[in-house]
């Protein structure tokens, strides 16, 4: 597992420096992808790829969030990078191999797995985002109501 990890990692960092990432946020996009890939493989051998994909994807989204919020930099800088590993590719791939092939019963299963682990990734990012956006919500609101109040604090 050590090693899928480390690898990972590298393909994540690799991938950023083809995304022309900014040099300082290489190392930290790729732990956000080494450290998705660890709990997709945590999780996976217990549960489905799909509830794999989700928590994962969760964890990911979240150190995205922590991530641009510590150097100041916009949640994609990591995100893009980091869901590298999570993304469903050897399920589309064999989705369309078996169309290819005309077992229509096969590739119908895979299309239908990669459709959920996408559908997963998509929830997880959006609940998220959502909280994160709720929270800077509810920071802005008391800022406002301190500034607000007689004496200024609230």
């Amino acid at each position: 597992m050590v090693i899928r990890v480390v690898g990972a990692f590298f393909a994540v960092f690799c991938f950023s420096i083809l995304l022309e990432l900014p040099v300082k946020q290489l190392l930290y996009a790729g732990f956000v992808g080494a450290v998705g890939w660890m709990v997709y493989l945590l999780v996976e051998p217990n549960h489905s790829v799909v509830a794999a994909a989700f928590v994962s994807s969760l964890v990911i989204a979240l150190l995205c969030h922590i991530f641009a919020r510590l150097f100041k930099k916009p949640v994609t800088v990591y995100f893009v990078a980091g869901i590298l590993p999570s993304v469903p590719g050897a399920s589309i791939y064999r989705t369309v191999l078996y169309l290819i092939q005309g077992d229509m019963s096969l590739s119908t299963y895979y299309l239908m797995e990669t459709l959920q682990v996408a559908g997963g990734i998509a929830v997880a990012i959006f609940i998220m985002d959502s909280l994160f956006r709720i929270r800077k919500k509810e920071k802005q609101e008391s800022l406002t109501e301190r500034r607000q109040s007689p004496t200024g604090r609230g």
